[in-house]
């Protein structure tokens, strides 16, 4: 069966979840740098076939873009280039970073743990996910 991916999109860093098989329990799949994030999914796909990607949507408050928003789109249209066959659905990632490291903090993880960005960036996908299979 098929599995959701969801990417935490950032210039340095990507953070994956991805779905069991039902599609019912994100988890964390991993961190990786920005530019090996399209080789890194074309390998994934080969092991596990995936039914759509879930892509964070950066937005301020007020509902306008972040500056994080044209890397983003341009990472999207990438996305759309190499993978033309499998749908890409956008949801809104405000205050998924924060969530993730107060996330991180009531795990129990220590400060230095914590403090890794990369823990941080699979838990912000966890939560795009998370938030994606709530809307479906």
């Amino acid at each position: 069966m098929p599995r959701i991916l969801a990417i935490d999109y950032g210039t340095k860093r990507v953070g994956l979840a991805v779905t069991d098989p039902l599609k019912i329990i994100p988890s964390a799949l991993d961190t990786i740098q920005t530019h090996e994030v399209l080789n890194y999914l074309e390998n994934y796909i080969l092991k596990e076939e995936v039914e759509c990607f879930v892509v964070g949507l950066p937005k301020r408050l007020d509902g306008s873009d972040s500056q994080s928003a044209i890397p983003i789109e341009n990472f999207v249209n990438l996305l759309r280039k190499k993978f033309p066959t499998i749908p890409i659905k956008r949801v809104d990632e405000r205050f998924t970073s924060t969530i993730a490291t107060r996330s991180l903090l009531e795990m129990g993880l220590k400060k230095k743990d914590r403090a890794k960005k990369e823990n941080v960036d699979k838990v912000s996908a966890v939560l795009i996910l998370q938030t994606y299979l709530q809307m479906i």
